[in-house]
């Protein structure tokens, strides 16, 4: 090799080069300055052969960056014939777990490892099994290295126990009948000792009993099950598309309606619905919100404030509170568009609260007229109903006059009124026909009016004249509930009910469970259900199955603590009832046929 002319110099004209800064091309070596000691950890760290320094040259080595200018020393030489792919090796986290970790001394060459492996094959009988079915001691055998902490921490990392798992927990035995909070963890009375594992399942499953998964969630994993038990195909996700467009509620908010059995009902009991917000007087009604998407419940109690809940079946927690001094109310009720809330009571007026803007509002003076307020002081709006489209509110007055309040303009004007012969004690909007509105009196007689031509269509008597007091039909007008004061309930077909003439309708049964004075009639979103309940005695009420009209008996029991029955609702999807009581309690129940709790 040609060496530069300046490649070795004189040490005494070290001096007289200029000073070179740091990350210049040209470093100089002062080996004069280094003691014997210096020189052997050199040699140590580095592979430079040790020279003392009374045999160390006089002359200093100067490294350049040209390629010919290379000095390559002596013991410095066993690299010299290696490329530079045979030195280093590119890490990839991303290699299969039974490749072969490259080190300096084995470095990674696919080419020569598949020639390797056909090479084998070919030589062998016995050929051993495909790399996908090789054991971890069969792989030792065939002479692949498996990955271990050393050479490849990456791998050696995705392979480690999760942190909760503890190899302890296998040796600890637990006693569940001594600890009286453990005791529910036992599968039969006479269990005792469990070991770690099983003690972990246990917790696992009380945690999941307390805390159920949500329904989303439950929804989206049958969702996705479906699909991966599908072929797999775009028009899986494709189906879904119509369904969401052939309806107006929300993507969470869904209903599939499920046919009752008759005679046995799933029920369980949740947390009060108003246990964050007790009242302090007896619950006058409970209503839910009427949309799907607003899980709202609204209670009216004693103490003359309204309180709104937000029910997840968990917390439920308090919402809002109403205090309306001047009003004791004895009703309250969303309007069909669920915008407002109507408070009524025994007063000739009423209170509205809006719910977007938090404002409330009484009704104006002179309303009514003297059909209305008289002189004797009885004048109440106590009985009070809605139309189906939330345009006409339907007001009982005084010797039975029945008032028509138009609720579009928000001026509450009163546009109508119709006259029975007997004082008004129910009102009742159908749902069926044109929208009727039916009246019930005292002397047990129903009236049907054409409220568009403010008239009479038809009256009737109803069966038995048992003393009627309340008259309810369903959503979807299918039946028609009148309870009298000795227990009795007719059930109706509505059909038969709006049909003009003279023929008297006849009830479809005559339920006669309770022996108090009905007070409460509540049907569920798909007409399945009647709760039936009287306030007079207590535990009165009953669950009955619309299609056989025929009540549980599984449900309500002995136990159950219902207490003085006063209102009974359904939610939009009859996932929940809510049943208030003279204590002051809201009792929630879950109705697992309609659905899962969050």
């Amino acid at each position: 090799m040609v060496k530069h002319t300046r490649k070795r110099q004189k040490t005494t004209k070290a001096a007289q080069e200029p000073t070179q800064p740091l990350g210049a091309q040209i470093a100089l070596t002062d080996s004069a300055s280094k003691d014997d000691e210096e020189r052997r950890l050199e040699s140590m760290l580095f592979g430079i052969p040790f020279v003392p320094s009374s045999q160390g040259p006089k002359e200093v080595l100067v490294v350049s960056d040209g390629e010919d200018d290379i000095d390559v020393r002596e013991g410095g030489k066993e690299f010299e014939n290696l490329l530079d792919s045979d030195l280093f090796f590119v890490d990839d986290s991303a290699l299969p777990s039974t490749s072969r970790v490259p080190t300096l001394d084995d470095p990674l060459d696919i080419s020569d490892e598949s020639d390797r492996d056909a090479n084998e094959g070919e030589g062998d009988d016995n050929a051993a099994p495909s790399e996908n079915q090789l054991k971890p001691d069969d792989a030792a055998d065939e002479g692949t290295q498996m990955p271990t902490s050393s050479a490849n921490p990456l791998l050696s990392k995705s392979r480690k126990a999760p942190a909760w798992t503890d190899p302890d927990d296998n040796t600890v035995q637990v006693s569940l009948a001594s600890n009286t909070r453990l005791r529910k963890l036992r599968d039969a009375p006479s269990e005792d000792i469990v070991g770690g594992r099983e003690y972990e399942r246990r917790l696992r499953r009380q945690y999941e009993k307390i805390n159920p998964t949500p329904e989303w969630a439950s929804n989206a994993r049958k969702k996705q099950h479906k699909r991966h038990r599908s072929s797999g195909s775009d028009d899986d996700a494709m189906d879904v598309v119509p369904d969401l467009l052939s309806s107006t509620a929300g993507i969470s908010g869904t209903r599939n309606s499920r046919t009752l059995a008759q005679g046995t009902l799933s029920i369980e009991r949740l947390r009060d619905a108003n246990q964050s917000a007790p009242a302090e007087g007896e619950i006058k009604t409970v209503q839910f919100h009427p949309s799907p998407q607003v899980p709202v419940l609204l209670t009216a109690s004693a103490d003359r404030r309204l309180r709104l809940f937000h029910i997840d079946g968990l917390t439920n927690p308090h919402a809002q509170t109403l205090h309306v001094p001047s009003l004791p109310i004895t009703d309250a009720v969303f309007h069909p568009d669920g915008t407002s809330i109507l408070m009524t009571g025994p007063r000739p007026f009423y209170y509205t609260y809006d719910l977007q803007s938090g404002a409330s509002q009484r009704s104006p003076r002179g309303l009514w007229g003297t059909t209305f307020s008289g002189a004797n002081g009885d004048a109440s709006m106590d009985v009070s109903a809605f139309s189906p489209s939330g345009d006409v509110l339907a007001v009982a007055g005084r010797r039975g006059h029945i008032h028509l309040v138009d609720w579009r303009s928000g001026a509450a004007q009163v546009v109508g009124g119709l006259k029975g012969n007997a004082s008004v004690r129910s009102l009742w909007w159908s749902r069926g026909g044109g929208g009727e509105l039916m009246s019930m009196g005292e002397d047990s007689q129903v009236y049907v009016w054409d409220v568009r031509q403010r008239k009479c269509v038809k009256r009737w008597q109803d069966e038995g004249g048992f003393g009627s007091r309340g008259i309810s039909g369903d959503r979807r007008g299918r039946y028609l509930a009148i309870g009298s004061t000795t227990g009795l309930v007719n059930v109706y077909d509505s059909s038969t009910v709006l049909l003009s003439g003279e023929m008297k309708p006849k009830p479809l049964k005559t339920i006669g469970n309770l022996t108090t004075g009905i007070t409460t009639m509540s049907f569920n979103h798909d007409s399945q259900l009647l709760a039936l309940a009287s306030s007079t005695k207590k535990d009165q009420m009953r669950m009955i199955h619309l299609p056989s009209l025929t009540a549980f008996g599984n449900w309500p029991t002995t136990s159950t603590p219902l207490g003085h029955v006063t209102s009974v609702d359904f939610s939009t999807d009859s996932q929940y009832a809510v049943i208030g009581n003279n204590r002051g309690r809201v009792l929630l129940y879950h109705l697992r046929d309609f659905g899962e709790h969050q």
